[in-house]
Formats: structure tokens, sequence, C-alpha cells
């Protein structure tokens, strides 16, 4: 939906790159997460006139089988960019293929995150700073206070995340 929305897509980018700038102002290059992650950074990428590449979670199956795509050199401190941090899986996927190139993940910047505490934990484990320009307590509160969900239902989504893998009946 951001990117449908001019206005909105700007300030992201906008935001994206101030916070980049703020957090990581040693950062050579930018990298995409597939898929989500890759045009809100090259938007910010943009922004900022840096170099851009991006990253899938696993190499491709085919041809090159390349898991970054663009320029990436041995030495480059990078910044990751992702749309959505839940699990932080597929994040510390992209992580790993950075780190394959020779390259140094100095950090990552993310639209928004859920906050779980099991994908905090990944990333500190691996010494990854994350960064984001929202996340699910924020969300909720909104919501909440401009009338889309019920304070019952505000109490019930918090639960959910507290503890997201009880709620999974798959």
């Amino acid at each position: 939906m951001v990117l449908s929305y001019p206005e909105v897509r700007n300030f992201v980018a906008e935001s994206l790159a101030a916070r980049i700038q703020e957090a990581f102002p040693e950062a050579d290059r930018l990298a995409g997460i597939a898929t989500a992650g890759i045009a809100h950074g090259v938007l910010a990428a943009d922004r900022m006139n840096m170099s851009y590449c991006y990253v899938r979670p696993e190499p491709k199956k085919h041809g090159l089988k390349n898991q970054v795509e663009g320029h990436m050199a041995a030495g480059d401190k990078v910044v990751l960019i992702e749309d959505l941090i839940s699990t932080g899986k597929s994040s510390l996927q992209a992580v790993q293929g950075v780190r394959n190139e020779g390259a140094e993940v100095i950090g990552l910047v993310a639209l928004f995150t859920y906050g779980f505490e099991s994908a905090k934990s990944r990333f500190d484990a691996e010494g990854i700073p994350v960064i984001t320009l929202s996340n699910f307590d924020t969300l909720c509160e909104v919501a909440a206070s401009e009338g889309y969900i019920s304070s019952e239902e505000l109490e019930n989504v918090k639960r959910f995340a507290q503890d997201p893998e009880s709620w999974y009946h798959g």
C-alpha cells in the first residue's frame, strides 16, 4: 500500500534515509531484502545518492545462483532495508548472504516490526542493530485512539503480541 500513494511513499523514503544517515553514517551501501524491501531500499538509496543492491533470503536455484544482485564488495559496510519484521528469519538469511560476500551488515532499518521477543533475541545474538519507523504497539494505540478497535480488542492484540506462537493453530 505504501508504494501506491506518492505522498506516503515519499514520506517513507525520506524517513528511511534520515534514520540511516543518523544511525549509520559510515554505511557504504544499502541493500534491500527481497522482495518487499527492494523498492523501499532503492527509494532511500536514491534520496541518499548511495550505492544499492538487493539480497534474496537464499541463492537463486538457476542461472548464476546469486543471492546478492548488484555490486557488493568485500569489506563494504551494509545497511539492510526491510519492510516488515515478524520472526526475523528472512532478514537474518539476508544478513548471512551479505556476510557470504565478505561484507559487513552494520544495521537493519525496517518500516515496521511486530516487536516479537524472539526476533529481537535473534538480531541481538547476531549483533545486528535494528531501527524501525513504526511498530505494533504504536499501530495498536493509534487504532484504538482513532476508534478502529475497541479497548477489548486492543487487549486481545496485546496478548497476541506477547506470545504469538500460542495463537497459531495451523
